[in-house]
């Protein structure tokens, strides 16, 4: 068992490795009540570059966005309304998986296609210790919104 000294004003998580902190002035054999709280994920962050009206398709957008997932992120269930989605890895290693298909693990270069209406449940940085970085391109209806997370994920 890992023992801790917990300083006043230090709050001891627990986190999701397992690892429990407690007292090193308790006897060995005292009964033990740890209250666990998981610490959130990090999520991914979007940097548009780029969006046009496609001049020679009426009602549809060309966008463009730098999806940046810092080390151990993973976005919430969503979805990309009726967009035609594109991505390309430009950095890291992503795991990526839509309803009713087996997830797949992406590495720099890589790249995915969702078709519209897609489900996508499962978007991560495999990573603990480094960033994943993700060019996607979006071809929606002009003005739809391009990521709707699940409602209460």
């Amino acid at each position: 068992m890992i023992g801790t000294r917990v300083a006043a004003g230090v709050l001891a998580v627990v986190t999701l490795t397992g690892v429990a902190a407690c007292p090193t002035d308790e006897p060995a054999n005292a009964k033990m009540s740890t209250a666990v709280v998981a610490s959130k994920r990090p999520t991914e962050s979007l940097k548009p570059l780029l969006e046009q009206r496609l001049p020679n398709v009426k009602g549809k957008a060309f966008t463009s966005v730098i999806v940046s997932f810092p080390p151990d992120a993973r976005a919430k269930p969503h979805r990309h309304g009726e967009a035609f989605v594109y991505a390309y890895v430009l950095e890291g290693v992503v795991r990526s998986e839509l309803a009713g298909k087996p997830a797949k693990t992406y590495r720099e270069g890589e790249n995915w296609v969702e078709p519209p209406g897609s489900h996508h449940v499962l978007t991560e940085n495999t990573s603990r210790t480094e960033p994943a970085k993700l060019l996607v391109v979006f071809v929606s209806n002009t003005g739809d919104k391009l990521k709707v997370d699940d409602p209460g994920s």
